[in-house]
C-alpha cells in the first residue's frame, strides 16, 4: 500500500511524465504569484531534472510562467566549483536560467568556494534572509530519487537524516570521499508543494522501498519527506512504478 503522504501520477513514458510535471510547475507558479506576488522554487540536480528544465525553457512552455517573479534556490549541491560539470548550479544555469535570461539577483547558488560547513551555514542564512520574518516555505521543491533511495543529498546512513533543524547542512559521503550541501528534511517538509520526478526501470525498486516498505530512514532516506500540510506529488513513468503493488 502506498503511504498516505504521497500522491502518485503515473504516465506511460518519460516524455509524458516530463510534460505533466512541466504543467504542474506552471500551475504552482501561477498559484504562488497570484497569492504572494512571487514563485520561490528549489531546484534539483541530475539528468532527469535537466530534461524538465529544457522543456520549461522551450518555446512551448517559456511563456507560461512569470519568470520575472520567480526565484531559484537549490535543494542540494555537490561540493564542486560552479564551473564543474558536476555542479547542479551549472546544469540549471545552462539548461534553464540562461535560456530564460533570468537575472542574477533571482538565483541563489551555494558558495562552494567556502569550506563545506561554512558554505552550508551561509546558504542557510541566505534562505532565512530571503524569507525574512516568515517561515522558510518554498512554493515548490523539486526532488529526484537515487537508486539507493536518497533524495536531495539525504543519503543512507548519514548524520543529516536525524537533523531536526530547519536549515542547510554539509554531508560527507565516505564511499565517494566527497562533501555535498543539502536542505534538511524539516526544511523540505515546510514547503507548500514537493514534486518527485522519477522515471526508468532502474528506479522501480527504490520507489517501492520509499512508498511501500516500513519506515526505515537509515536505509530509505526519501521516506523523510512528509509535508506538513499536503502530500508530496510523485511523477512517475510506468517503468518506475512497476514494482508498486498496483503499479
Amino acid at each position: 500500500m502506498v503511504k498516505n503522504s504521497a500522491l502518485l501520477h503515473v504516465f506511460p513514458t518519460p516524455d509524458a511524465t516530463l510534460h505533466a510535471l512541466a504543467d504542474y510547475f506552471v500551475a504552482q507558479a501561477e498559484r504562488a504569484v497570484a497569492a504572494r506576488g512571487r514563485f520561490v522554487v528549489a531546484l534539483s540536480g541530475g539528468s532527469s531534472p535537466k530534461k524538465l528544465y529544457e522543456l520549461l525553457a522551450s518555446p512551448a512552455c517559456r511563456g507560461r510562467v512569470a519568470w520575472e517573479h520567480t526565484y531559484f534556490f537549490f535543494g542540494d549541491e555537490r561540493y564542486v566549483p560552479h564551473d564543474s560539470p558536476e555542479s547542479n548550479y551549472l546544469m540549471a544555469k545552462t539548461s534553464l536560467l540562461d535560456p530564460l535570461k533570468i537575472r542574477p539577483n533571482q538565483v541563489f547558488a551555494v558558495d562552494t568556494s567556502l569550506p563545506p560547513a561554512e558554505a552550508a551555514a551561509q546558504y542557510g542564512v541566505a534562505v532565512e534572509e530571503f524569507f525574512g520574518q516568515e517561515p522558510a516555505r518554498f512554493d515548490l521543491v523539486l526532488l529526484g530519487l537515487g537508486d539507493n533511495a536518497h533524495t536531495a543529498s539525504l543519503f543512507p546512513h548519514t548524520l543529516v537524516l536525524h537533523d531536526k533543524t530547519v536549515g542547510v547542512k554539509e554531508v560527507w559521503l565516505p564511499v565517494e570521499q566527497v562533501f555535498r550541501i543539502t536542505f534538511t528534511a524539516p526544511l523540505i517538509n515546510q514547503a507548500r508543494a514537493v514534486a518527485f520526478l522519477v522515471y526508468g526501470a532502474g528506479k522501480a525498486e527504490a520507489v517501492h522501498q520509499i512508498l511501500e516498505l516500513p519506515h526505515d530512514v537509515e536505509q530509505y532516506p526519501a521516506q523523510l519527506i512528509c509535508l506538513e500540510n499536503s502530500k508530496a506529488d510523485w511523477f512517475l513513468d510506468k517503468a518506475a512504478a512497476a514494482a508498486l503493488a498496483n503499479g
